[in-house]
């Protein structure tokens, strides 16, 4: 912990603008964000009087090193840039929303050449028009199940749709009327798409012109006594208005606007969210808080209201709130700004409105109310936790960043190892990697461990020693101002990527008994690395075990530390297996065309689906390959050529020589539930480690 007199900027050196500030920890991380209206007064309140500053707000300036700031020009400016550098920075004591559960969609995936009606989750893609959130799945399905009476648009996956295209015959749904079966050519694309538009028009609101439209249809229909025709209608209509009731009319049609409450205590706070569009309710979501600082319901309206609209385009004509922020002003133009056009935010008084507030705030005490129950989110209990591993491993301070090791096979196959990151007891997901094992043959997790440790901490020193990092511990006439573009910033200005293993870690665990903790110790030693701690927990007795120590470190079964210490060891064993289940399956489903230098995933697939198969593929000749777009004639060439070689080498008694073998590694796919983690697989100069996103 930094005393913070010793990186407190001299008198006068503040400007008296608006702006943003940073500050940042010993390794140049920044650890907190805040913008002010008058940097010098600002700022100068947390060095002015340290004991009257709030607890969670005297850790943070006792764990930063250095304050640098930016001068802007207005309050609105202001509000961006603070935005932008929390989202680049993500940083540790700032308020942050995060979800109590992922909120599932009704989407319309419009950007396919058949748009198709499902249910999604997490983040957003381009070309799939959303409606929700809701708090249920099946709500969505009970209301896909009345509307495809009247929309009988596509629901099914790309596989479904195209076996039964390949089979010439419609599925379930469409021989029960609930899809216009596009897959067998009963509708033309254009009439589908038309289908899925009238579908998301009555998502979006306009419900009365469809229902007028099928009682004249249906009243035209018992005219020209086509009874059977006027009971279908009817029926129709009956649908339409069962869906329509499960979106209750709580304002005038006009009225479209969010609704935005909360519930909160001294630690934590939970917000509820109620989107009205056309004077219903179309959908909730909630987020809880954690309270880093002595901020007021106002100071978290702000906050919401920066994160949540930061980017977004679907910001409504009324914002309601419980409380007006600090500024209200700045923040009316940047959501005016982000809307394209005028946006009221308001409180509400009387009324309607104001009674439906308080339906949502009473939402946001149940929600308060259910988050204190969950272990791993109280803030409270994630302290004890960590005090707990402190006091139990005679650690100099609390381990507020914590990594674990595991170490995943399947007889010796597809080494691969995890690293798994933990801060203030949270997982940081963002800060995942993911190893393959190079200089080990066979089952040995010990010297496994020694390659993982040794690689990542040699990458942290040659971080630290680009950055200057290196050059500057311990100095104390080392420069304390910063830049927003200086040394030890996360994100490395030449990539504009995040550094790769740029900070180390407060605590290194293990999965393993002694030999993998002795194993992680002997590792850093020999990189010269004495200030980091290691321990090992054995999975049998939930031992904890220390390197050189004969005897183990035993916590409570019950105590929180050891709940974040299996925390830890499980998540790290999930991320491993997840990890190799990936490489095996990816080892076994190896294609001719992966063998073709100069062959991405892109030409692969118009390949394929110009040719339909490999087989196909093998028959033509170079001018047929090159009438596929993007592919020329010496392309071309190349590919026969070598599908005509893996031709020859896959003879009886050549599946040997031509067995495929993935030794790539560098890209990987998402595991439902991931962050965006890393893998770090082999190839470049520095200790030949890739990093891989994942798709």
């Amino acid at each position: 912990m930094a005393d913070p007199a010793t990186y407190r900027p001299a008198p006068g050196s503040i400007p008296e603008s608006p702006g943003v500030y940073r500050f940042r920890d010993e390794h140049g991380r920044v650890i907190y964000v805040g913008k002010a209206k008058n940097l010098r007064s600002r700022l100068n309140s947390y060095f002015a009087d340290f004991s009257a500053l709030h607890p969670r707000t005297q850790t943070m300036v006792r764990t930063a090193g250095k304050v640098d700031w930016t001068v802007v020009a207005t309050e609105v400016e202001a509000l961006q840039l603070e935005y932008s550098w929390i989202k680049e920075f993500d940083p540790r004591f700032n308020v942050r929303y995060r979800d109590d559960k992922s909120y599932p969609y009704l989407a319309v995936t419009l950007g396919e050449d058949f748009p198709r009606v499902m249910v999604m989750r997490g983040a957003k893609r381009k070309g799939v028009r959303y409606f929700g959130p809701y708090s249920h799945a099946w709500a969505i399905r009970e209301t896909v199940d009345q509307l495809l009476r009247v929309f009988p648009v596509r629901t099914c996956s790309a596989g479904v749709f195209k076996r039964q295209h390949q089979l010439g015959r419609p599925c379930l749904l469409g021989d029960i009327g609930k899809c216009s079966a596009p897959c067998v050519g009963r509708v033309s694309p254009d009439e589908h798409r038309a289908l899925a538009e009238d579908f998301c028009a009555f998502m979006a609101g306009e419900t009365g012109r469809f229902i007028k439209s099928i009682e004249a249809a249906m009243r035209e229909a018992a005219a020209e006594q086509e009874y059977e025709r006027a009971a279908r209608l009817r029926d129709d209509m009956r649908a339409l208005e069962r869906a329509l009731e499960k979106q209750a009319v709580v304002l005038p049609e006009s009225t479209d606007c969010d609704m935005i409450a909360f519930a909160e205590d001294e630690l934590v706070a939970a917000v509820q969210v109620f989107y009205v569009r056309g004077g219903r309710i179309r959908g909730q979501r909630g987020w809880v808080v954690d309270k880093v600082d002595d901020v007021t319901t106002a100071d978290l309206v702000e906050h919401f209201l920066i994160q949540i609209y930061g980017e977004s385009e679907a910001v409504p004509r009324e914002v309601l709130v419980p409380e007006l922020p600090p500024e209200p002003d700045p923040m009316t133009e940047l959501l005016a700004e982000r809307r394209g056009g005028p946006v009221r935010l308001r409180v509400p008084r009387r009324g309607d409105k104001k009674a439906l507030l308080e339906t949502v705030e009473r939402n946001a005490h149940e929600a308060l109310k259910q988050h204190k129950t969950r272990r791993a989110g109280d803030l409270t209990t994630r302290s004890v936790a960590l005090r707990e591993l402190q006091e139990a491993l005679e650690l100099d301070e609390a381990p507020l960043r914590i990594e674990c090791y595991d170490v995943s096979n399947l007889q010796g196959t597809n080494v691969v190892a995890s690293m798994v990151v933990f801060e203030d007891g949270l997982a940081r997901k963002s800060e995942y990697r993911r190893f393959t094992i190079k200089a080990v043959e066979g089952q040995d997790d010990v010297r496994s461990v020694h390659e993982v440790i040794t690689r990542r901490f040699r990458r942290y020193l040659a971080e630290s020693e680009r950055t200057g990092e290196l050059d500057s511990l311990g100095d104390p006439e080392a420069e304390t101002g910063g830049t927003p573009d200086g040394g030890g910033t996360p994100i490395d200005p030449e990539t504009g990527r995040p550094r790769k293993f740029a900070y180390p870690p407060n605590l290194v665990v293990v999965d393993g008994g002694p030999p993998q903790a002795a194993a992680a110790q002997r590792a850093l030693d020999e990189l010269g690395i004495e200030d980091i701690p290691v321990c090992g927990i054995a999975k049998r007795l939930e031992e904890i075990w220390l390197p050189d120590e004969a005897d183990p470190v035993i916590l409570a079964r019950n105590s929180e530390g050891m709940f974040l210490v299996q925390r830890l060891r499980d998540e790290a064993h999930r991320f491993a297996i997840t990890f190799h289940r990936q490489r095996r399956s990816k080892a076994m489903t190896f294609s001719e065309l992966d063998s073709v230098p100069g062959l991405g995933p892109a030409r692969r697939s118009a390949l394929l689906k110009h040719f339909g198969s490999v087989k196909r593929l093998r028959e033509a000749t170079p001018e047929q390959v090159a009438e596929v777009p993007g592919i020329g004639l010496r392309s071309a060439e190349t590919i026969v050529a070598a599908l005509h070689g893996a031709t020859a080498g896959n003879q009886p008694g050549n599946k040997s020589e031509n067995k495929p073998e993935n030794t790539s590694g560098s890209t990987t796919e998402r595991e439902p539930g991931d962050g965006p983690g890393r893998t770090d697989a082999g190839g470049s100069a520095a200790d030949g480690e890739h990093r891989g996103r994942r798709a």
